[in-house]
């Protein structure tokens, strides 16, 4: 586990009041939040931002004259502006605006598998991915007869590089990896990946997810060909996310989907495309969200991702320190670096039954197979219980956790 050499300064109190979410009872229990794998809570001046746009600048974009139109586009640009930053791209045409990861993945799997993908080509991904990181490569393949192949995981959930490594061939295409995983919060060695991947000529997808609101990273010091962002998991509204793409790559490939604002010119007889970023940005998109997605960015910014790791890290360790002496309990992805991720099962308990238990007590966590059901597989359950960690967490809410899996033993066993 990363043991941070700095510690975190935030004032977490001051904090949690920015959130509004957290300022309630569940089950008659003050609410315990430790589900920020699946999604994290919006601080107010998220939520604000949403009904600004739409109390005062509710229009379409790019294409009116109009005041609000204007303003409207001005805010939704900014936003692509700061994700640019936010990440380290080298043009701002190289942020397309998606739904999340989910679309980005297949987005680049429908507009750059078909355009360059033959039969007899491979596609490499790791064991530990998200189903949305497996099911699109599947579809690709059997589309255009390519091979699917598998990077184990080693009993700890870490990559076996080495293995990785072995797969590469001048049949591979793609890599696609996760940064980190959201069932086991291991953190991928995705620098090595992306420059072994290079040297045999594939592209590299990552999939950011679990990635954006906890790691420092800049994606022209990774040099990845592709690097997708869900705006739900980094404090942001649900529904709006980023695909970052080399831009030689993104004017190579031809258009995801068809409509308004992605073209130059329509004829019966023949359509010519719009340039970057509008090109793979087809219909009204999702303004509101986009717009209050500058602000989950300003609100992480001005943290710093830093100290928000050191936090984390803190409670992360705390978690394990106290779950690894109670009987009974498994942990599930002991890797040594890792997000603030833990999955674990109670012996003879089924991970449902132990989700709403905790719900009774007003905590909330996630409890299934996380997408990953193949890796699931591979450790032979069915599905674990996942507490994951945001800035806002505390141990005291470690201490509750660790108090309501006690009595759940004590009461079952």
């Amino acid at each position: 586990m990363d043991t941070l050499a700095i510690k975190s300064t935030l004032d977490i109190s001051k904090i949690r009041k920015q959130f509004p979410v957290l300022n309630q009872q569940v089950n008659g229990k003050p609410l315990v939040y430790l589900d920020n794998a699946a999604t994290n809570q919006k601080p107010q001046r998220v939520i604000d931002a949403l009904t600004t746009y739409y109390e005062k600048d509710n229009a379409n974009i790019h294409r009116g004259i109009h005041t609000l139109a204007e303003r409207a586009t001005k805010a939704y640009e900014t936003t692509r502006h700061s994700m640019q930053a936010f990440i380290g791209a080298k043009h701002v045409e190289e942020i397309i605006f998606t739904r999340g990861v989910t679309e980005s993945i297949n987005l680049v799997a429908s507009s750059y598998g078909r355009a360059f993908l033959k039969a007899g080509d491979e596609i490499i991904i790791s064991g530990m991915e998200h189903h949305s990181n497996i099911v699109p490569w599947q579809l690709i393949c059997e589309e255009k007869g390519a091979l699917l192949k598998v990077i184990p995981v080693n009993d700890i959930g870490e990559i076996d590089f080495v293995a990785f490594q072995k797969l590469l061939s001048d049949k591979t295409k793609i890599v696609a990896v996760n940064h980190a995983s959201n069932s086991l919060g291991t953190i991928n060695p995705i620098k090595e990946i992306i420059a072994s991947a290079h040297k045999s000529g594939a592209v590299v997808l990552i999939d950011g997810a679990q990635a954006s609101a906890h790691l420092t990273f800049n994606v022209q010091e990774l040099d990845c060909d592709f690097y997708c962002i869900s705006s739900h998991k980094m404090y942001g509204p649900t529904g709006t996310g980023i695909l970052y793409g080399k831009k030689e790559l993104l004017e190579k490939m031809p258009p995801y989907m068809g409509g308004g604002e992605m073209i130059k010119e329509v004829t019966f007889a023949k359509t010519t495309y719009n340039d970057l970023p509008h090109k793979f940005e087809a219909g009204t998109p999702n303004i509101a969200d986009v717009i209050a997605l500058n602000e989950a960015i300003a609100f992480i910014n001005e943290l710093g991702k830093e100290n928000i790791a050191a936090h984390e890290a803190e409670l992360l360790a705390y978690t394990v320190e106290k779950l690894s002496t109670m009987p009974d309990i498994t942990l599930i992805g002991t890797a040594k670096h890792k997000v603030s991720v833990q999955s674990f099962i109670i012996e003879g308990v089924h991970h449902f039954d132990i989700g709403q238990m905790l719900d009774a007590r007003g905590i909330a966590v996630r409890t299934g197979h996380h997408c990953t059901q193949p890796l699931m597989d591979q450790f032979g359950i069915e599905g674990t219980v996942r507490a994951s960690y945001s800035v806002y967490n505390t141990k005291a809410e470690v201490d509750q956790l660790a108090e309501g899996l006690e009595r759940i033993i004590k009461f079952l066993k």
